[in-house]
């Protein structure tokens, strides 16, 4: 709350997160001999046109490059199902994704229950096409950054973990690795967003 300057502008994406190779989707064990609904499942990542098994990470982010809310899912669950969450958490705002949250039953029930504007790119065949703000579209690349430093500093993708509550852990602990060095430049006046300020 320090850091974001209580904004209320978001953006809002979803990476997926494998636990083992597609092959071994049908033996892995993780999750089978609990809470079923905690279980991997079977995925498709539309960015890197390929399927995989496990977990999709979904976040919200604020313009200040700052993770505000996020969770994870089973892979099959879709990013609009994530989004139907939000208006238990947020509330007096606009969140921005991409075309995988196009949805106007969605975006009608958060404005009206929370006051969530809800805003994506047309797709080419729908009606009422509009060209992207190419200003939203250039913001929305902070989330992205956020993935590809949990990505390439933090490893999020590669987790060796055998059971889920595990996976969650180690997920949530490298979440707050970022954070904590995102707090490190605040306070030293730096860009927060430039996590190797703050390893120096």
């Amino acid at each position: 709350m320090e850091m974001d300057g209580w904004e209320d502008f978001f953006f809002v994406d979803s990476k997926p997160i494998a636990v083992c190779r597609v092959a071994r989707g049908r033996r892995c064990r993780m999750g089978r001999t609990g809470e079923l609904m905690q279980a991997p499942d079977f995925g498709f990542c539309a960015s890197q046109h390929e399927y995989y098994f496990g977990y999709k990470l979904h976040a919200i982010c604020g313009l200040s490059g700052l993770i505000d809310f996020y969770d994870l899912s089973k892979a099959s669950v879709f990013d609009l199902n994530y989004v139907k969450d939000v208006k238990l958490t947020c509330h007096d705002c606009s969140i921005y994704g991409d075309m995988g949250y196009v949805g106007a039953d969605v975006q009608l029930d958060l404005f009206q229950t929370a006051r969530i504007r809800l805003e994506c790119p047309y797709r080419l065949n729908q009606k009422g096409w509009k060209p992207t703000f190419v200003t939203f579209a250039k913001a929305r690349k902070r989330i992205g950054t956020l993935f590809s430093q949990l990505t390439g500093k933090f490893l999020v993708i590669r987790n060796y973990a055998k059971i889920t509550g595990g996976l969650f852990a180690r997920i949530i602990g490298k979440i707050s690795a970022l954070t904590v060095l995102q707090y490190v430049n605040y306070i030293n006046n730096k860009p927060i967003g430039r996590i190797k300020y703050a390893l120096n």
